[in-house]
Protein backbone atom coordinates (compact mmCIF):
# COMPACT_ATOMS: atom_id res chain seq x y z
CA UNK A 1 0.00 0.00 0.00
CA UNK A 2 1.66 3.32 -0.68
CA UNK A 3 0.65 7.04 -0.45
CA UNK A 4 1.99 10.44 -1.23
CA UNK A 5 3.67 9.82 1.64
CA UNK A 6 1.82 12.68 3.57
CA UNK A 7 3.07 13.54 7.33
CA UNK A 8 6.01 11.39 6.05
CA UNK A 9 8.52 14.85 6.75
CA UNK A 10 6.21 15.92 9.66
CA UNK A 11 5.99 14.75 13.34
CA UNK A 12 3.11 11.74 13.17
CA UNK A 13 1.82 11.82 16.66
CA UNK A 14 2.53 8.49 18.47
CA UNK A 15 -0.21 7.80 19.62
CA UNK A 16 -2.74 4.71 20.84
CA UNK A 17 -5.71 4.56 18.14
CA UNK A 18 -6.50 1.24 18.90
CA UNK A 19 -8.48 1.53 22.24
CA UNK A 20 -11.35 -0.39 22.39
CA UNK A 21 -10.78 -3.04 19.67
CA UNK A 22 -11.25 -6.55 20.70
CA UNK A 23 -7.30 -7.34 20.05
CA UNK A 24 -4.25 -5.34 18.47
CA UNK A 25 -4.48 -5.08 14.80
CA UNK A 26 -2.42 -7.40 13.43
CA UNK A 27 -1.25 -6.08 9.36
CA UNK A 28 0.77 -8.04 7.50
CA UNK A 29 2.61 -5.34 4.94
CA UNK A 30 3.89 -6.64 1.44
CA UNK A 31 5.15 -5.79 -1.67
CA UNK A 32 4.39 -7.72 -4.82
CA UNK A 33 5.79 -7.92 -8.21
CA UNK A 34 8.88 -6.58 -8.94
CA UNK A 35 8.88 -3.24 -7.46
CA UNK A 36 12.16 -2.43 -5.13
CA UNK A 37 11.08 0.65 -3.52
CA UNK A 38 10.46 0.33 -0.28
CA UNK A 39 10.52 3.70 1.10
CA UNK A 40 6.68 4.53 1.01
CA UNK A 41 5.83 1.33 2.88
CA UNK A 42 8.00 1.68 5.29
CA UNK A 43 6.75 5.20 6.07
CA UNK A 44 3.47 3.37 6.22
CA UNK A 45 4.76 0.68 8.81
CA UNK A 46 6.17 3.32 10.95
CA UNK A 47 2.77 5.02 11.33
CA UNK A 48 0.50 1.73 11.36
CA UNK A 49 2.91 0.89 14.54
CA UNK A 50 2.79 4.58 15.82
CA UNK A 51 -0.92 3.97 16.01
CA UNK A 52 -0.55 0.80 18.03
CA UNK A 53 -0.85 -1.58 15.19
CA UNK A 54 1.23 -4.52 15.36
CA UNK A 55 2.71 -4.73 11.59
CA UNK A 56 4.43 -7.61 9.88
CA UNK A 57 6.45 -6.56 7.30
CA UNK A 58 6.98 -9.11 4.60
CA UNK A 59 9.25 -6.96 2.38
CA UNK A 60 9.96 -6.90 -1.20
CA UNK A 61 9.37 -9.09 -4.45
CA UNK A 62 6.58 -11.33 -3.24
CA UNK A 63 4.45 -13.40 -4.66
CA UNK A 64 0.59 -14.02 -3.75
CA UNK A 65 1.45 -17.43 -2.18
CA UNK A 66 4.33 -15.94 -0.28
CA UNK A 67 2.06 -13.35 1.03
CA UNK A 68 -1.02 -15.73 1.67
CA UNK A 69 0.89 -18.29 3.33
CA UNK A 70 2.26 -15.24 5.73
CA UNK A 71 -0.66 -14.04 6.67
CA UNK A 72 -2.54 -16.84 7.34
CA UNK A 73 0.42 -18.22 9.65
CA UNK A 74 0.87 -14.88 11.63
CA UNK A 75 -3.19 -14.83 11.89
CA UNK A 76 -3.48 -11.58 10.51
CA UNK A 77 -6.46 -8.88 10.27
CA UNK A 78 -5.91 -8.13 7.01
CA UNK A 79 -3.02 -7.85 4.18
CA UNK A 80 -1.92 -4.28 3.33
CA UNK A 81 -0.49 -5.04 -0.50
CA UNK A 82 1.75 -2.31 -2.39
CA UNK A 83 1.73 -2.58 -5.85
CA UNK A 84 3.64 -0.25 -8.15
CA UNK A 85 4.63 -2.68 -11.40
CA UNK A 86 1.50 -2.16 -12.81
CA UNK A 87 0.25 -5.98 -12.55
CA UNK A 88 -2.79 -5.26 -9.92
CA UNK A 89 -5.13 -6.82 -11.95
CA UNK A 90 -3.56 -9.94 -11.95
CA UNK A 91 -1.56 -9.99 -8.83
CA UNK A 92 -4.73 -9.13 -7.01
CA UNK A 93 -7.13 -11.79 -7.52
CA UNK A 94 -3.70 -14.27 -7.47
CA UNK A 95 -3.90 -13.26 -3.90
CA UNK A 96 -7.32 -13.79 -3.10
CA UNK A 97 -7.27 -17.19 -4.81
CA UNK A 98 -3.72 -17.79 -2.95
CA UNK A 99 -5.87 -16.92 0.26
CA UNK A 100 -8.89 -19.54 0.02
CA UNK A 101 -5.64 -22.28 -1.30
CA UNK A 102 -4.22 -21.42 2.40
CA UNK A 103 -7.15 -22.09 4.56
CA UNK A 104 -7.97 -18.01 5.32
CA UNK A 105 -10.55 -17.10 2.25
CA UNK A 106 -12.07 -14.53 4.63
CA UNK A 107 -9.18 -12.61 5.37
CA UNK A 108 -9.35 -9.06 3.66
CA UNK A 109 -7.11 -7.50 0.84
CA UNK A 110 -6.29 -3.86 1.21
CA UNK A 111 -4.46 -2.79 -1.61
CA UNK A 112 -2.39 0.74 -2.65
CA UNK A 113 0.28 1.94 -4.99
CA UNK A 114 -0.27 2.91 -8.58
CA UNK A 115 -3.36 2.18 -8.78
CA UNK A 116 -5.42 3.99 -12.30
CA UNK A 117 -9.10 4.73 -11.03
CA UNK A 118 -10.48 3.13 -14.32
CA UNK A 119 -9.05 -0.57 -12.61
CA UNK A 120 -10.37 -0.10 -9.06
CA UNK A 121 -13.79 -1.38 -9.90
CA UNK A 122 -12.96 -4.45 -11.37
CA UNK A 123 -10.60 -5.10 -8.21
CA UNK A 124 -13.47 -4.71 -6.42
CA UNK A 125 -15.71 -6.89 -7.81
CA UNK A 126 -12.75 -9.23 -7.97
CA UNK A 127 -12.71 -9.18 -4.06
CA UNK A 128 -10.46 -7.14 -2.63
CA UNK A 129 -11.52 -5.08 0.20
CA UNK A 130 -10.37 -1.97 0.06
CA UNK A 131 -8.02 0.32 -2.42
CA UNK A 132 -6.22 3.15 -1.64
CA UNK A 133 -4.40 5.48 -4.65
CA UNK A 134 -1.92 8.35 -4.07
CA UNK A 135 -3.44 10.81 -2.21
CA UNK A 136 -4.28 8.50 0.56
CA UNK A 137 -3.73 10.13 3.78
CA UNK A 138 -1.47 7.79 6.58
CA UNK A 139 -4.51 8.17 9.18
CA UNK A 140 -7.05 6.81 6.45
CA UNK A 141 -4.48 3.76 6.08
CA UNK A 142 -5.01 3.38 10.00
CA UNK A 143 -8.58 3.80 10.02
CA UNK A 144 -8.97 1.05 7.50
CA UNK A 145 -6.84 -1.37 9.33
CA UNK A 146 -8.60 -1.16 12.72
CA UNK A 147 -12.08 -1.63 10.81
CA UNK A 148 -10.72 -4.92 9.47
CA UNK A 149 -10.70 -5.89 12.84
CA UNK A 150 -13.14 -8.55 14.06
CA UNK A 151 -13.05 -10.23 17.47
CA UNK A 152 -11.34 -13.12 17.57
CA UNK A 153 -13.40 -16.84 17.07
CA UNK A 154 -11.91 -19.79 18.96
CA UNK A 155 -12.28 -21.96 15.62
CA UNK A 156 -11.08 -20.88 12.28
CA UNK A 157 -14.06 -21.72 9.90
CA UNK A 158 -12.29 -23.69 7.13
CA UNK A 159 -10.54 -25.92 9.51
CA UNK A 160 -7.41 -25.68 8.19
CA UNK A 161 -4.91 -27.13 10.47
CA UNK A 162 -2.07 -24.44 9.94
CA UNK A 163 -4.49 -21.94 10.14
CA UNK A 164 -5.94 -23.15 13.55
CA UNK A 165 -3.10 -23.20 14.41
CA UNK A 166 -2.14 -19.77 14.19
CA UNK A 167 -5.40 -18.67 15.53
CA UNK A 168 -4.70 -20.99 18.52
CA UNK A 169 -1.33 -19.16 19.24
CA UNK A 170 -3.03 -15.98 19.14
CA UNK A 171 -5.90 -16.97 21.87
CA UNK A 172 -2.85 -18.15 23.76
CA UNK A 173 -0.95 -15.40 23.60
CA UNK A 174 -3.77 -13.17 24.71
CA UNK A 175 -4.44 -15.17 27.54
CA UNK A 176 -8.10 -16.61 26.00
CA UNK A 177 -9.41 -19.74 26.21
CA UNK A 178 -8.34 -22.31 23.89
CA UNK A 179 -10.42 -25.01 22.55
CA UNK A 180 -10.43 -27.94 24.45
CA UNK A 181 -9.36 -30.82 22.00
CA UNK A 182 -6.29 -28.76 20.73
CA UNK A 183 -3.22 -30.94 20.81
CA UNK A 184 -0.52 -30.17 22.45
CA UNK A 185 2.82 -31.65 22.50
CA UNK A 186 6.54 -30.48 23.16
CA UNK A 187 8.58 -30.58 19.91
CA UNK A 188 11.70 -32.93 20.11
CA UNK A 189 13.94 -30.01 19.69
CA UNK A 190 13.57 -26.64 20.85
CA UNK A 191 16.51 -24.12 20.95
CA UNK A 192 16.18 -20.67 21.91
CA UNK A 193 18.33 -17.96 20.19
CA UNK A 194 19.64 -14.61 22.04
CA UNK A 195 22.05 -11.74 21.58
CA UNK A 196 22.37 -8.46 21.57
CA UNK A 197 20.16 -6.29 19.06
CA UNK A 198 21.96 -6.02 15.57
CA UNK A 199 23.81 -9.43 16.77
CA UNK A 200 21.99 -11.26 13.12
CA UNK A 201 19.55 -13.62 15.15
CA UNK A 202 16.82 -13.42 12.73
CA UNK A 203 19.42 -13.60 9.87
CA UNK A 204 21.05 -16.96 11.10
CA UNK A 205 17.82 -18.16 12.23
CA UNK A 206 16.40 -18.04 8.68
CA UNK A 207 20.04 -19.27 7.38
CA UNK A 208 19.52 -22.24 9.92
CA UNK A 209 15.49 -22.90 8.77
CA UNK A 210 16.36 -23.00 5.34
CA UNK A 211 19.40 -25.42 5.59
CA UNK A 212 17.41 -27.65 8.11
CA UNK A 213 14.04 -27.62 5.36
CA UNK A 214 17.01 -29.15 2.70
CA UNK A 215 18.06 -31.80 5.00
CA UNK A 216 14.59 -32.68 5.77
CA UNK A 217 13.77 -33.16 2.32
CA UNK A 218 16.67 -35.88 1.93
CA UNK A 219 15.43 -37.02 5.58
CA UNK A 220 11.60 -36.73 6.21
CA UNK A 221 12.27 -38.32 9.68
CA UNK A 222 13.60 -35.10 10.96
CA UNK A 223 9.88 -33.56 10.79
CA UNK A 224 9.86 -29.70 10.03
CA UNK A 225 10.77 -26.67 11.88
CA UNK A 226 8.96 -23.89 13.43
CA UNK A 227 10.34 -20.57 14.08
CA UNK A 228 8.90 -18.45 17.02
CA UNK A 229 10.04 -14.82 17.17
CA UNK A 230 9.62 -12.19 19.70
CA UNK A 231 10.09 -8.71 18.86
CA UNK A 232 9.64 -5.24 21.45
CA UNK A 233 6.01 -3.47 21.73
CA UNK A 234 5.69 -0.19 22.50
CA UNK A 235 5.34 1.08 26.03
CA UNK A 236 3.17 4.12 24.41
CA UNK A 237 1.20 3.57 21.99
CA UNK A 238 1.26 -0.69 22.38
CA UNK A 239 2.28 -1.11 18.61
CA UNK A 240 4.86 -3.57 17.45
CA UNK A 241 6.75 -3.64 13.73
CA UNK A 242 7.41 -6.91 13.45
CA UNK A 243 10.41 -7.63 10.56
CA UNK A 244 11.94 -10.81 11.76
CA UNK A 245 10.19 -12.93 9.10
CA UNK A 246 11.99 -10.76 6.53
CA UNK A 247 15.26 -12.68 6.35
CA UNK A 248 13.43 -15.62 5.15
CA UNK A 249 13.04 -16.49 1.72
CA UNK A 250 8.93 -17.60 1.48
CA UNK A 251 9.25 -17.53 -1.88
CA UNK A 252 11.39 -20.90 -2.50
CA UNK A 253 10.50 -22.37 1.12
CA UNK A 254 6.64 -21.52 1.09
CA UNK A 255 5.20 -24.27 3.99
CA UNK A 256 7.97 -25.63 4.99
CA UNK A 257 8.46 -23.56 7.67
CA UNK A 258 5.91 -22.49 10.18
CA UNK A 259 7.15 -19.05 11.28
CA UNK A 260 5.27 -16.91 13.81
CA UNK A 261 5.89 -13.45 15.18
CA UNK A 262 4.92 -11.82 18.00
CA UNK A 263 5.17 -8.58 20.20
CA UNK A 264 5.76 -8.59 23.75
CA UNK A 265 7.27 -6.07 26.61
CA UNK A 266 10.62 -7.06 28.11
CA UNK A 267 10.62 -10.93 29.04
CA UNK A 268 7.11 -11.46 29.24
CA UNK A 269 7.06 -14.87 27.80
CA UNK A 270 4.20 -15.61 29.64
CA UNK A 271 2.19 -17.92 26.74
CA UNK A 272 5.66 -19.19 25.68
CA UNK A 273 5.34 -22.76 27.58
CA UNK A 274 1.72 -22.90 25.96
CA UNK A 275 2.38 -21.93 22.25
CA UNK A 276 5.57 -24.39 22.02
CA UNK A 277 3.44 -27.47 22.94
CA UNK A 278 0.25 -26.10 20.78
CA UNK A 279 3.05 -25.82 17.95
CA UNK A 280 4.60 -29.48 18.49
CA UNK A 281 1.02 -31.05 18.72
CA UNK A 282 0.12 -29.15 15.38
CA UNK A 283 0.46 -31.97 13.15
CA UNK A 284 2.43 -35.89 13.35
CA UNK A 285 4.91 -37.79 11.66
CA UNK A 286 6.44 -36.31 8.90
CA UNK A 287 4.72 -32.78 9.19
CA UNK A 288 5.10 -32.81 12.73
CA UNK A 289 6.99 -30.20 14.21
CA UNK A 290 9.76 -31.38 15.83
CA UNK A 291 12.25 -28.76 15.95
CA UNK A 292 11.43 -25.12 16.95
CA UNK A 293 13.81 -22.05 16.81
CA UNK A 294 12.85 -19.83 19.31
CA UNK A 295 14.44 -15.88 18.79
CA UNK A 296 14.39 -13.52 22.01
CA UNK A 297 13.50 -9.56 21.50
CA UNK A 298 17.26 -9.56 22.70
CA UNK A 299 17.35 -6.22 24.98
CA UNK A 300 20.71 -6.92 26.23
CA UNK A 301 23.07 -8.83 29.13
CA UNK A 302 20.15 -9.74 31.19
CA UNK A 303 17.63 -11.03 28.99
CA UNK A 304 17.89 -14.60 30.22
CA UNK A 305 14.20 -15.90 31.13
CA UNK A 306 14.12 -17.61 27.91
CA UNK A 307 16.22 -20.78 29.04
CA UNK A 308 12.80 -21.62 31.30
CA UNK A 309 11.65 -22.49 28.26
CA UNK A 310 13.64 -24.18 25.94
CA UNK A 311 16.25 -27.13 25.47
CA UNK A 312 19.25 -25.03 24.48
CA UNK A 313 20.37 -21.58 24.50
CA UNK A 314 22.24 -20.36 21.51
CA UNK A 315 24.01 -16.69 22.41
CA UNK A 316 24.67 -14.49 19.25
CA UNK A 317 27.50 -12.44 19.42
CA UNK A 318 29.17 -9.92 16.96
CA UNK A 319 32.69 -8.11 16.85
CA UNK A 320 32.52 -5.08 19.05
CA UNK A 321 30.52 -5.73 21.34
CA UNK A 322 33.00 -5.12 24.21
CA UNK A 323 36.11 -5.97 25.88
CA UNK A 324 37.06 -8.86 28.39
CA UNK A 325 35.19 -7.37 30.64
CA UNK A 326 32.15 -7.48 29.42
CA UNK A 327 32.75 -11.43 29.46
CA UNK A 328 32.93 -11.55 33.09
CA UNK A 329 29.56 -9.67 33.50
CA UNK A 330 26.68 -12.29 35.00
CA UNK A 331 23.77 -12.45 32.80
CA UNK A 332 23.25 -13.58 29.05
CA UNK A 333 26.96 -15.19 28.82
CA UNK A 334 25.96 -17.49 31.73
CA UNK A 335 22.87 -19.31 29.95
CA UNK A 336 24.59 -19.81 26.18
CA UNK A 337 24.79 -23.61 25.68
CA UNK A 338 26.19 -22.47 22.47
CA UNK A 339 27.98 -19.34 21.55
CA UNK A 340 27.85 -18.26 18.13
CA UNK A 341 30.52 -15.58 17.10
CA UNK A 342 28.55 -14.27 13.57
CA UNK A 343 29.60 -11.55 11.54
CA UNK A 344 32.91 -13.38 11.27
CA UNK A 345 34.48 -11.46 8.11
CA UNK A 346 34.25 -8.10 10.33
CA UNK A 347 37.49 -6.48 12.04
CA UNK A 348 37.66 -7.81 16.04
CA UNK A 349 36.73 -11.11 15.37
CA UNK A 350 39.41 -13.08 16.34
CA UNK A 351 39.88 -10.64 19.57
CA UNK A 352 36.29 -11.86 20.23
CA UNK A 353 36.74 -15.96 20.06
CA UNK A 354 39.91 -15.51 22.22
CA UNK A 355 37.79 -13.72 24.59
CA UNK A 356 35.51 -16.03 24.46
CA UNK A 357 37.66 -18.87 25.18
CA UNK A 358 38.35 -17.72 28.58
CA UNK A 359 34.54 -17.92 29.58
CA UNK A 360 32.99 -20.89 26.99
CA UNK A 361 34.70 -24.00 29.44
CA UNK A 362 33.64 -27.01 27.79
CA UNK A 363 30.86 -24.99 25.72
CA UNK A 364 30.99 -24.56 22.08
CA UNK A 365 32.10 -21.42 19.80
CA UNK A 366 30.58 -21.28 16.13
CA UNK A 367 31.64 -18.69 14.04
CA UNK A 368 29.37 -17.62 11.41
CA UNK A 369 28.47 -15.30 8.69
CA UNK A 370 24.48 -16.17 8.45
CA UNK A 371 23.89 -13.89 5.24
CA UNK A 372 26.29 -15.55 3.32
CA UNK A 373 25.58 -19.35 5.08
CA UNK A 374 29.11 -19.78 6.09
CA UNK A 375 29.46 -21.70 9.56
CA UNK A 376 25.39 -22.65 9.13
CA UNK A 377 25.66 -26.14 8.49
CA UNK A 378 28.16 -26.97 10.86
CA UNK A 379 26.02 -24.70 14.05
CA UNK A 380 23.12 -27.23 12.83
CA UNK A 381 25.10 -29.98 13.25
CA UNK A 382 25.85 -29.05 16.56
CA UNK A 383 22.61 -28.43 17.14
CA UNK A 384 20.88 -31.60 15.60
CA UNK A 385 23.91 -34.06 17.40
Amino acid sequence: MASTLEGATSEFEKKDRCEGLDHRPRVLLGKMGLDGHDRGVKVIARALRDSGVHVIYSGLWQTPSSLAISARDEDCDVIAASMMSNSHLVLGPKLLEALAGVGRPDLPVHMGGILPQEDIPALKEAGIAACFTTGTGLLQIVEAVKSAVKPYAERIESGHPTAQLARDISMAHEERPIRKDAKRRRPKRVFGFTGAPGAGKSTLVAALAAEFTRRAEDDPSLGRVAVLAFDPKSPITGGALLGDRLRVDFNRLGENVYYRSLAIRGEDYHAVGDIVDLIGGANEGENAYDTLFVETVGAGQNETKIRDHVDSTVVVLTPGMGDSVQMDKAGMLEIADIFVCNKADHPGEHELVRDLRDVAGRRKIVETIATHGKGVPELLDLLLA
